[in-house]
């Protein structure tokens, strides 16, 4: 195993939004859809260390949203057009959009968390419960 420099925040970021590990971008960062890989497969790194949570959910949202609803509220034939052809032809590419975006906003958290250099145990840190 070689002994890798630390990327740069934009290139850990790069890398996790193509689905690749952090540290080396040469494995892979999920064997499943959304299952992260416990250790790297190329340099060993431990990517199960970093809480990508309900994060990319939310930003998949908030992207997935701007992208597709936004503008379809802009467009008047949506008004005029019948709910049977408005529903599918608006929830078919919403859910292939959210499905296709989704797994690379969870790479890009990583990525982010690696930069930041966020772990798993931190998570202690930053909630309200530990002053109860």
């Amino acid at each position: 195993m070689a002994i890798l420099s630390k990327p740069s925040l934009r290139l850990a970021v790069w890398r996790g939004l193509r689905g690749l590990c952090p540290h080396c971008g040469a494995g892979r960062l999920f064997y499943r859809y959304l299952k992260v890989f416990p250790l790297c497969e190329a340099c060993g790194h431990d990517l199960d260390r970093y809480p990508s949570d309900d994060g990319p959910a939310y930003f998949t949202i908030l992207l997935v949203g701007q992208l597709v609803v936004a503008p379809l509220l802009l467009f008047p034939v949506i008004w005029r057009a019948p709910a049977a052809v408005i529903v599918p032809a608006t929830l078919i590419p919403l859910a292939v959009l959210t499905l296709t975006v989704l797994p690379r906003t969870k790479g890009a958290v990583i990525g982010l968390l690696y930069g930041l250099k966020v772990h798993r145990q931190d998570a202690a840190i930053h909630t309200a419960d530990r002053f109860e």
